[in-house]
């Protein structure tokens, strides 16, 4: 098994903040919140946050907060509620959630919940159960959980499970493992957990592990290194992560990186980004890789940013 290559993925990340003109960039110009969260958090994870200028990401943020208290994906674009997340996320990672107005912020999360329970997006009112789990971590970091009513989004997300233990998007949708990330994620995060079939769902992810060691998100799917994030983090947090091959896993992750240029992608020898960058190094950290920092499965961060913001226990 090969080494992770810390320093190079490091210098791979801090050159991708650097692009404003590439050609990639531009593509990811409307979603540049979502891309400052996985890149920073990668960051933390390999113990290089001390990299960034604390004082310009906490600018950048907040340049792309609107009136509502919602946060786009760049300065000029519209709020939604996953922007909202990551910019809560990126500040929580700095300890820096005191310089926004937190109720502001919660109302505009709490104002996006459906009389049945459910999320939107935004104003234009997509439901996706991605949005309950979003709304429900904003929330919970922002310690103001009881702006939303709980219980009508526990039984929402409940009612998107499927017989085969997973979860869709909506009730009826078909399960994937990133819907099943976020509707485990929230029924942790609420003290739900209890009231799913553990057995069932951890049957549904372990079966995502294929002859390569990597996991995919489907049934005949191909193996992604973004799913050792969304199926590794759900096994753990329902108690079932023994039921797959851990050190084919993360072999599968090593095998994704690019060891001259830094980077990690979707599978061997494809090109490498930072979203991929990210959910490599954060499987590898769910599976306890030396030099990596532990992150919490059910809010997406790490350990000791959960334990400072979620319990106030100070590094």
């Amino acid at each position: 098994m090969g080494e992770l290559a810390s320093q190079k993925h490091v210098r791979f990340i801090l050159s991708k903040a650097k692009e404003k003109d590439s050609y990639e960039s531009v593509l990811m110009e409307h979603i540049r919140m979502n891309g400052a969260y996985w890149g920073l958090t990668t960051l933390d994870l390999l113990g290089r946050l001390d990299t960034v200028d604390v004082n310009e990401v906490v600018s950048e943020v907040l340049q792309c907060q609107h009136e509502s208290g919602g946060f786009g994906g760049n300065v000029g674009h519209d709020p939604h509620i996953h922007y909202t997340l990551s910019a809560v996320q990126i500040l929580a990672l700095f300890d820096k959630v005191d310089v926004l107005d937190v109720e502001k912020v919660a109302d505009y999360v709490a104002g996006l919940q459906n009389e049945d329970g459910s999320f939107s997006g935004d104003m234009w009112g997509e439901v996706d159960t991605r949005f309950s789990y979003i709304a429900i971590c904003c929330l919970a970091l922002l310690h103001l959980l009881d702006k939303i009513n709980v219980e009508k989004a526990v039984d929402y997300i409940l009612s998107c499970k499927n017989h085969d233990g997973g979860f869709g998007c909506t009730p009826g949708g078909e399960s994937h493992a990133g819907q099943i990330f976020c509707c485990v994620g929230a029924l942790a995060i609420t003290g739900s957990l209890h009231r799913i079939d553990k057995d069932l769902l951890g049957w549904w992810l372990c079966e995502r592990q294929v002859k390569s060691g990597g996991l995919n998100g489907r049934p005949e799917k191909l193996p992604d290194v973004c799913y050792s994030w969304w199926v590794l983090s759900s096994l753990i947090m329902i108690d079932r992560v023994h039921w797959i091959n851990k050190e084919k896993l993360a072999k599968f992750i090593l095998d994704c990186q690019d060891i001259e240029n830094g980077g990690i992608s979707d599978r061997p020898d494809d090109a490498c980004d930072a979203y991929h960058t990210y959910f490599g190094v954060a499987g590898l950290s769910l599976l306890e890789y030396p030099g990596v920092k532990a992150i919490d499965p059910a809010y997406a961060l790490p350990v000791d940013v959960v334990n400072r913001i979620i319990l106030g226990i100070k590094g």
